[in-house]
Parts: structure tokens; C-alpha cells; sequence
């Protein structure tokens, strides 16, 4: 937080004020000091950032006025005369300059006796008398040679001046050498990945689960008691275990959910929702929630028809510390969260007129002053939302850079976009990477599934009764350790969960006579994709018999999510020919997504692929040297492939789209060729895609919505469990690629390379367009699409 008054200066003042010469008088009415003199001339010399006034519910207030006042709150040095009057105007007496000080000195009431020594205690304003009453407790209020205190005198001009210019050389004098260390610890996007263990490699590991980040948590813990732990939510969906307690075993009222048994387990200070909290509906959540030991905040989730928020928007934590000295304090710790607003979109099956948003960076803004008035030392802000870009849109997905930018925040935990920061996002402005802040704000984001811990590093120090954080740092530690073995306090929490989890995925299916991976699922089409294309249009054509739309030409859109995402060699869909299990649905749809379904046009539909074949980069066709055909930041799952539909892809033509969906060049074209049962497609035909709540909820999909929805048909129908049907169905099942889509072909000395697993060159056919070249870096491989 910024700078408070510290003690040595608050005394100074108020000894100054109780030294006026007796029986001086202002002689002139012009020369008295007015309540918005003092605040602005103060804030301006205290040289610190202040805001636009926003938040302020004074009404007399001017607009210039506004962001003076507003920082005199943040810091507690002023109060107004009611909720909504603030007396500008009005003239400052020594009572009001007393309580100022009192304000942000005295954290303990005195006695109101102590004012019974002055003879014109009277005079005292009823509602100054306990500030006044700790000043005198606190020996920085005395009396004139007459005993009096005259409350009711007026400061002048000059004796402003002179109050500020001392204050401003004390504010900047060393501190009393009194400081705390305080480490925040944080994680985010755990996805249910509690035990060490893979679910859909049925193995240990050592590369995801809280069990693994937990020996951090505890070697922290050790190393400073000073400690805070929070997460981040994402936490109880993502894994079979998190579809076994859902959907399978499903968790009963008084049981505890064994994300929250976990959480309960290493004591976490606090944890806020992130989207995937959603995905199995508000009751559920309810349930899943009303077991934990430690508050869950979000301030941005409002009921539709309360209009009040469905959480508790924010905690004040004490938290007991102990300083350089040895000596023990109390901190006052403010915890707020937020969740992206586009919840109500994805999973609208469950939210849909039940739940309004607030956008994130204007609900922080809202609770970050009154958690200030609260008391609280120090703020942490829990962001279910990703970092984003250094450009504000309201309603963007990712505004961590913004929330930031909040006046008033001490450290900042964000997520959602799994990524890791410090390390990405080198490329936005006054990002400082080697100390791990943003906009000078402590900030992490500790990669997904339990693969990191986020630190938080603060420095406070003790200025009059006040802590302000003076330093902070942010920085990730890795469960990739040498040695590390997990911890059993997670294990023991989740035991009967994960021996329940793996008895359920073991279940066999059906078999599959070809086999399933996704080593080259961006480059080519691909089986990991085509047996969801299946599964999906097999579900929907019994769905769709005897309405309207039974004859609708029907279009499945699948993509691949297992495609070694954000930099993992390990992130691949591999099922050999043979019987098939829970575990291998699991792995085939990544997520709890249910069945959408959407209806375009002809045009729409090239169009939808337009946007999919944004993920590539552009080739140079003049070029000779290697050029990765996949932009690097791209994310496989937003490269839809249509089955239904025959088409090729040209890279050599500039997107029409950016890896996100947004227009960039609109007379751009890639996708080539496109037919419809052997004929060039109609543009006018009307065509069913089949997709998932998050395609038409928020991502590019939504972009063929109709303004009232009409379109869009949302089923309470899991992808995956389409999966799981078809194949019980059909027993064995072919998944092998039918190949309806391919690249125009690269001009003859273009060498295009894209970058998979070393283990996909086992997959490779003597008659395939792929070649094996080389081992890279990290357990990938580098090899030439021809």
C-alpha cells in the first residue's frame, strides 16, 4: 500500500499544534485553512499516485478536487462529516487536525478520562472525543500553559505550510528499522490434478499434482513462518477424478470434495472460483464450497435477480507475523478474486439468467478503498483471469495487466491462461521480469495442474502503527526437482478419491482397430479428432430425428486439445490398437465441455474455417530456410477441423484471422476448395455445426450468434460421454483419419517444420508427407512437412 503517517512525524504535528503562541487569533478570515486546502496540499506533497476520484460517495466534492480526497481516504488520514459529505469548504480546526493524526496513528482506543485534565474539553466535539482522547494516551496532544487544548481554533495558512514541509522530510526520513517479510504463496489451475499421477497414462508422475507442489508449500513454510497460502481456482474439474466426483460417484451432501479435502489439509488462507468452477452448476459449486476451511472470495459474480453478489467479495485476514526484532504483530490482510465474464456464456446450460457479471477491473476498483477502510495493511488480488495484453477492451477474457494497474495493490496471482510469469509475457510494457512485477506490482502465474508455486515476496515496514509495504518481488518455483518427493498430507486427504478415480477409468469401453494420437493433429487430419467428429454426429443425429432439422446437413467440428500445449512433450493423445477404457475418453476430450450445436450458412461455415486456420503462420514461398508453420503462440484447441466438409488450407496466403479469432486482413483467403458431397458448397445452404458450450459461448464461434440466440442449441451432454456412448455402441470402433482436409502444396524448396513429440517418429508411414529431422529441446522433435 502507500506510504501512511508515521509516528514520529504525527507527533511532531500535534505537539506543533498544541505549541501555538496563547492567545493568538487569525486576523483575517482569508488566512484560515479549509478542510480541501489541507488534503490537497498534503496529498500533493506526499508525492504519491492518485486516482480519478471514482470511487469516492462524497457528493460536495468538485471533480478537481476529487483525486485528492480519494487518496486522503486510501490512506486513512481523513473520514467525511457523514457517508456522502465531505465539507470542503469548511474550516479546519486543531480538533479535526488531532483527529487526522489520532486516524492514522492509534490502532487502540484509550480511555475517554484522560480528557477530563483540560479545561475546555467541553469544546470537543462528541464525535472527535475518542481520537482526541488517543492522541493525549499516545503523548502527542498537550495542553497550553492554561490547561486548555482549544479544539475550536482555526490553522492558518502559514502553519500549513510549515505542517506539510516537515511532514514531507519525515515521510522520506529511513524508517525505524522495524520490518516483516511476508511471502504469499500461491496456486492456480490445479484442474483436480491432486495426486502425483497421470490419470490418462494410468502412472505416477512427476510432472503434475498438488501432492508434488504441496513439498514446496511445506519447505516455504519452513524457511519463513511468515507465510500466506492461496489459490487460484480451476480448481475441481480437468481430470477423471474430477468427472468421477461429478458425474460418477457424485459427491453427496456433508461429504467434502477431495479438492477442498486437500486445500483443508495444507491450510489454505484463502482461494477464490475460477470458470471451470461453473461447469457442473451452481448447486453443485454449493455443495463443493460449503466444506471449506478457508474463505472463497469473488467480487464480480452478481445473482440476476437479487442484483447482489453470490460471493463474499473479499476477506480481512489477520494474520500474526513476526518481525526482524522477534516481536510478534497482527496484519491485516485484504483478499479479493475475480473470474472471467464470460462464465456466462460457456457454461450458459447452468447460468443462463441466474448469474449477471461485473467486469473484473471495475469490481476491484469497487472493493480495493473499501477493503482500504477496512484496516487492511496489505491487498492480494486473486485473478482467474490471464495477463492479456497492454490494450484494454472491456469485456476482454485476460485484464491481469490491467488489474495491476489498481491503485492500492500490493500483490497480484493470476491464472487461467496457463502460462507462467514471471517467463511469458516478455513483451508487454513495464513488465519487469527479473523481479516479477507488473506496473511495479508483485505479480505470478504459477503455470497449471500443480507445475509450479508462485511466490510473493513483500517488505514491510512498521511506520507509526501503520506497515507499509516497501518492496516486492515475484518469482515461480518448479516441481521439477531432483528428489522431490510428493507430500502425504495431499495423498492421505484424496486416497479414497484416487483409488475410487482409478477403479472407475480401468472400466473398459469397446476397442478401436486403429490407433489414436494426436502427434500430428495441427498438420494433418488426424484420428484423436475424428472418433469426437464421430461420436458427436452420431449423438446428434438421434437427437435431431422427427424435428425440423432431421434433413439439415450436418457438419462436427473437433479440434485438437493434447497437441503439446504450452511447451509439453508430454501433452499427446497416444492409444494403441486394442481395448479401450475410461481413461483413454479422457484423454481423447480433454475437458468437461457439453454438446452445442450452432446453424450457418455455407459462407459461415468457410468462414468458421477461416478463423481455425489462423493458428498457422504465414509461409514465405520464396524462402529456402525452415519456417514453423504453427504461430507460436497460437493454442491447438482453436484449430477446428470440419468433418463433413472437404477442403485444403494455404499458408502462403496471409490470415484472414489472428491466432484469437479477430479479423486482421479481411480480402485475405486460406481455405481453398471447399465442397459438400462432392460439389463446390453452396454459401447459401443452411448447415448444423456441431461444437461445444465454450465454442459458441465465448471464442470465435460465437461470432455466427444470432442477437437472440435462435441458432444455438445447447444440450446437457458431455462431449466426452458422447465418446464413451458411441463407442459402447458400436463396440469397435475405426477412428483412422478419412483425410477430408490437407495443405495446397508448399512450393518445391520451401522447408516447413513443425515441432512435436521424439515419439511421434514412431508414427510415421513410409508413404507419409512427414519427415523426422531432428531431436530440439525439452523432449521435442523437429520434422518436415512436405
Amino acid at each position: 500500500m502507500n506510504k501512511k503517517l508515521i509516528t514520529k512525524f504525527l507527533a511532531m504535528l500535534l505537539v506543533l499544534f498544541a505549541l501555538i503562541p496563547f492567545g493568538f487569533t487569525a486576523n483575517a478570515a482569508s488566512n484560515e485553512v479549509t478542510r480541501a486546502d489541507y488534503v490537497k496540499e498534503l496529498v500533493e506533497s506526499l508525492d504519491v499516485k492518485i486516482g480519478d476520484g471514482s470511487s469516492l460517495t462524497f457528493t460536495d466534492v468538485s471533480k478537481d478536487l476529487a483525486p485528492y480526497v480519494e487518496k486522503a481516504v486510501q490512506l486513512k488520514l481523513i473520514k467525511g462529516k457523514t457517508a456522502t459529505t465531505f465539507g470542503p469548504n469548511d474550516k479546519l480546526t486543531r480538533q479535526q487536525a488531532f483527529v487526522i493524526s489520532a486516524r492514522g496513528l492509534v490502532s487502540e482506543n484509550a480511555s475517554l478520562a484522560v480528557l477530563d485534565q483540560f479545561k475546555d474539553a467541553d469544546q470537543i466535539a462528541k464525535a472527535y472525543k475518542q481520537d482526541l482522547a488517543n492522541a493525549v494516551a499516545a503523548n502527542i496532544l498537550q495542553a497550553y500553559e492554561d490547561n486548555t487544548i482549544r479544539p475550536l481554533d482555526y490553522v492558518t495558512h502559514e502553519q500549513m505550510e510549515s505542517i506539510v514541509e516537515r511532514f514531507v522530510a519525515e515521510y522520506k526520513a529511513p524508517s525505524n528499522g522495524v520490518s516483516v517479510d511476508l511471502q504469499i504463496l500461491g496456486t492456480t489451475d490445479i484442474h483436480t490434478n491432486l495426486a502425483n499421477y497421470n490419470y490418462y497414462l494410468d502412472a505416477p508422475s512427476s510432472e503434475v499434482g498438488l501432492a508434488n507442489t504441496a513439498t514446496l508449500i511445506e519447505q516455504a513454510r519452513a524457511k519463513n513462518t511468515n507465510t500466506l497460502l492461496f489459490d487460484n481456482g480451476d480448481l475441481i474439474q480437468g481430470t477423471p477424478l474430477g468427472s468421477y466426483k461429478a458425474l460418477e460417484s457424485v459427491l453427496k451432501p456433508g461429504e467434502v470434495h477431495p479438492a477442498i479435502a486437500a486445500l483443508n489439509a495444507l491450510k489454505y488462507d484463502g482461494g477464490t472460483l475460477g470458470n471451470h468452477e461453473f461447469n457442473y452448476g451452481l448447486d453443485f459449486l454449493n455443495e463443493v464450497l460449503n466444506d471449506a476451511k478457508y474463505p472463497v472470495v469473488n467480487a464480480n459474480t452478481y445473482d440476476a435477480k437479487t442484483k447482489k453478489r453470490m460471493f463474499t467479495p473479499y476477506v480481512i485476514l489477520d494474520k500474526e507475523v513476526v518481525d526482524s526484532t522477534g516481536k510478534k504483530h497482527t496484519l491485516k490482510v485484504g483478499v479479493t478474486g475475480i473470474v472471467p465474464t464470460k462464465i456466462v456464456e460457456w457454461d450458459a446450460i447452468h447460468l443462463a439468467g441466474k448469474v449477471d457479471m461485473q467486469e473484473p477491473v471495475e469490481a476491484v476498483k469497487e472493493v480495493v478503498p473499501e477493503m482500504q477502510k477496512a484496516g487492511a495493511d496489505v491487498i492480494v488480488v486473486l485473478s482467474h483471469s490471464g495477463i492479456g495484453e497492454d490494450t484494454y477492451v472491456e469485456g476482454a477474457e485476460n485484464v491481469g495487466y490491467q488489474l495491476a494497474g489498481i491503485d492500492g495493490i500490493d500483490a497480484l496471482i493470476t491464472g487461467h491462461s496457463h502460462l507462467t510469469f514471471p517467463g511469458d509475457y516478455k513483451d508487454l510494457k513495464d513488465v519487469d521480469q527479473e523481479k516479477g512485477t507488473i506496473h511495479g506490482v508483485p505479480t505470478v502465474m504459477a503455470g497449471s495442474y500443480g507445475s509450479h508455486l508462485g511466490i510473493i515476496d513483500l517488505k514491510l515496514e512498521q511506520q507509526g502503527s501503520e506497515w507499509v509495504v516497501v518492496d516486492g518481488s515475484g518469482s515461480l518455483q518448479s516441481i521439477k526437482q531432483e528428489g522431490l518427493q510428493p507430500s502425504t498430507t495431499v495423498l492421505k486427504a484424496v486416497k479414497q478419491a484416487h483409488e475410487g478415480t482409478l477403479t472407475y477409468i480401468r472400466q473398459p469401453v469397446g476397442e478401436t482397430t486403429a490407433p489414436i494420437h494426436s502427434y500430428f493433429s495441427m498438420v494433418q487430419d488426424d484420428p484423436s479428432i475424428q472418433i469426437v467428429t464421430q461420436a458427436q454426429k452420431w449423438f446428434i443425429e438421434q437427437e435431431l430425428k422427427g424435428t425440423a432439422d432431421e434433413k439439415t446437413p450436418i457438419l462436427s467440428a473437433g479440434a485438437p486439445f493434447k497437441a503439446g500445449s504450452r511447451n509439453n512433450p508430454l501433452d499427446y493423445t497416444n492409444i494403441p490398437v486394442g481395448p479401450l477404457a475410461i481413461k483413454n475418453m479422457a484423454d481423447i476430450y480433454h475437458y468437461d465441455n457439453t454438446v452445442a450445436t450452432i446453424k450457418v450458412t455455407g459462407a459461415q461455415a468457410v468462414e468458421w474455417l477461416e478463423m481455425a486456420a489462423g493458428i498457422f503462420a504465414t509461409i514465405d514461398p520464396n524462402k529456402t530456410e525452415e519456417q514453423n508453420i504453427i504461430d507460436s503462440e497460437a493454442r491447438s484447441y482453436n484449430f477446428d477441423v470440419l468433418d463433413g466438409l472437404t477442403y485444403q488450407i494455404d499458408v502462403t496466403s496471409p490470415s484472414k484471422y489472428d491466432r484469437r479469432g479477430n479479423l486482421v486482413d479481411e480480402k485475405a483467403n486460406r481455405i481453398k476448395n471447399v465442397q459438400y458431397n462432392g460439389k463446390p458448397i453452396d454459401l447459401k445452404q443452411e448447415f448444423i455445426i456441431i461444437t461445444n458450450n465454450y465454442r459458441v459461448g465465448g471464442s470465435y464461434g460465437a461470432t455466427f450468434k444470432n442477437t437472440d440466440g435462435s441458432n444455438i442449441t445447447n444440450y446437457a451432454y458431455e462431449n466426452r460421454q458422447a465418446v464413451v456412448d458411441y463407442i459402447m455402441a458400436n463396440k469397435t470402433i475405426n477412428p483412422a483419419a478419412d483425410k477430408n482436409w490437407s495443405f495446397v502444396p508448399f512450393p518445391a524448396k520451401t522447408k516447413v517444420v513443425y515441432l512435436s513429440a521424439k515419439d511421434a517418429q514412431k508414427f510415421i508411414s513410409a508413404d507419409s508427407n512427414i519427415e523426422y529431422l531432428e531431436d530440439t529441446e525439452a523432449g521435442f522433435a523437429k520434422y518436415l512437412i512436405k
